[in-house]
This record gives C-alpha cells, sequence and structure tokens, in this order.
C-alpha cells in the first residue's frame, strides 16, 4: 500500500469515527437484522459455520496478516468456522515465508497452530473439524476456559511460542469474561491483540437478551474495561471499531503496548 492511499484510509478512518450518527444507524441495524434476525449464523469459513459478522472476520484476517501469530488461542468454538479461519491464516503466513525466502513448504512440520476451547464439544463439531483440512493446526481443549486445569493446559501448550494472538467468545458474562482475561492477556506479547467479541451486548435492549445470564452492565464490555483499570499494557485500539461500524466487538480490539 502506497503512503499517499494509506493516509487517505486514515483520514477515512477518522471521519467515520467522529461521526455519532454512523455508530447509531450501524447500531440499529445489527439490533434490527444482526440481532432480531441471526444474521450472523448465514456465513461460513472454508465449510464451516463461523457464526461471526462479515466484517469481524476480516478484521481478524487483518490482524493475524499484521500480527504474523505463531500461536492463536480461541474461547469459544460453537460449529468450528472460526477455528478454521485462524488455522487458514496460519497456513497462508507459512506459504508466504516460504515464497518469500524460497524454501520448500513442509506445512506439517510447522509449528504454527490454534489452540481452542470449549466447555461442551459436541460429537458432530468435533467430526466436522477434525475432518476438515486445516485439522492438523488446530488443537482443542474441552471444559471451562476460566477452569484451572484448563488455564493451566493452555499455558503448558503455548510454552515456547514468541507472538501470541487471543479471542475471546465464550460465555459472555462479566466474571466469566474478567477471567478470561487474567488468565490469557499476559500470554500476549507487545504489537498482538487480545479481542474480545460481544461488547455489543452492553448496548443491545434488554429484552431482545432475555433468559440469559449477560445483559447490560454484566458483559464482556465491563469485564474489559475493569481488567484495563487493572494494567497499562493494553489499550483499545479505537480504529479497528471505527473502520467497521458493524461489528460485535466495538471497542474490544485490546492491542497489547508492552511487554
Amino acid at each position: 500500500m502506497d503512503k499517499k492511499f494509506e493516509q487517505e484510509v486514515r483520514e477515512n478512518i477518522q471521519r467515520l469515527g467522529a461521526n455519532p450518527e454512523y455508530w447509531k444507524k450501524s447500531l440499529d441495524w445489527m439490533i434490527a437484522v444482526g440481532i432480531g434476525g441471526n444474521y450472523s449464523y448465514n456465513f461460513a469459513w472454508m465449510g464451516l459455520p463461523i457464526i461471526q459478522y462479515p466484517q469481524d472476520m476480516v478484521a481478524v484476517q487483518e490482524l493475524i496478516w499484521q500480527v504474523k501469530p505463531d500461536l492463536v488461542i480461541e474461547t469459544g468454538i460453537a460449529r468450528g468456522g472460526s477455528l478454521i479461519l485462524s488455522a487458514s491464516m496460519l497456513a497462508l503466513l507459512d506459504l508466504t515465508e516460504a515464497i518469500e525466502n524460497k524454501t520448500s513448504l513442509e506445512p506439517w512440520k510447522s509449528n504454527r497452530k490454534v489452540i481452542g476451547l470449549d466447555i461442551e464439544i459436541r460429537p458432530h463439531n468435533r467430526a466436522a473439524i477434525e475432518a476438515h483440512p486445516m485439522s492438523s493446526r488446530i488443537q482443542m481443549i474441552e471444559g471451562s476456559s476460566v477452569a484451572p486445569e484448563v488455564v493451566e493446559a493452555v499455558k503448558s501448550a503455548a510454552q515456547g511460542y514468541q507472538r501470541v494472538l487471543v479471542m475471546l467468545d465464550s460465555n459472555h458474562t462479566h466474571e466469566h469474561v474478567l477471567a478470561e482475561l487474567q488468565a490469557y492477556a499476559p500470554l500476549v506479547g507487545r504489537d498482538s491483540y487480545c479481542i474480545v467479541f460481544d461488547t455489543v451486548i452492553d448496548d443491545t435492549p434488554s429484552e431482545l437478551i432475555e433468559n440469559r445470564p449477560w445483559g447490560v452492565g454484566n458483559n464482556p464490555k465491563t469485564a474489559m474495561y475493569q481488567y484495563l483499570q487493572s494494567t497499562d499494557r493494553f489499550v483499545v485500539d479505537e480504529a479497528i471499531h471505527q473502520k467497521l461500524l458493524i461489528t460485535v466487538a466495538r471497542q474490544g480490539y485490546l492491542k497489547c503496548i508492552k511487554d
């Protein structure tokens, strides 16, 4: 990307982010169509349902390409599409490096991988993930993401990895997300990211999230801001949600600025 175009993009993002009416209209659409119409259920990545907005899928792709992690940790597996997205991006990083270095590509020898956590991995979802061409890059751990034995298993598996990117998308209560942040955000190094999904819950009318243990005042965004008060290692990357506008992770893209 040439510098003139990069500057134009930055100015455009700033213009979008400075207009509160754009966010209001985006939120209105998300409430009416995104939440009311189960819009995020309509998409897949390489054949598996991903249950994410396309905008957030693109943002994750951009960050993985930018950060070039050797390990991605995801809480919440569901049907597996997000794991496949991360794994496929890691495969592309390996391919690109092989081309740039003019070396042979042996993906089965790559150390890059994705660790996915879920309190329940349903058999048909596990089978679909394990049958996928990207499965060799994926390690699944069943159990609560905040259970001590699961946290220890992840930390053990993460040893030796230099660049870790974390995505939190499981139980959306304040208590749970705060515990996830305390457990996994410290694994993220400088210039990488911890993404906190579904911060939009705090802006969602209560009647749309009835029969859920989370809601306004008790959700990923409230947990995220409490966590940010306890550390100076992370800042909200405002430019990401400003350019996306339609995102479940408004203010949830946390950039690590200190080792």
